[in-house]
């Protein structure tokens, strides 16, 4: 998922340099939208993670 925001951020930097304002603006839009999903995947996975590792230690 990380590839793809960064895909997307890559597409809307390129469009942005050519002038395609509405396609660098729709790309930033998809790239946001996957990098805070990735974040907060990333962010639930980390305190799952945490909390499973205690209990087997436990």
């Amino acid at each position: 998922m990380l590839k793809l925001a960064l895909f997307f951020a890559i597409v809307a930097v390129v469009a942005a340099l050519f002038g395609f304002t509405g396609v660098a603006a729709g790309a930033a839009a998809i790239a946001k939208i996957l990098f805070f999903i990735f974040l907060v995947l990333c962010i639930a996975f980390l305190v799952l993670g945490v909390f499973v590792a205690k209990k087997i230690v436990d």
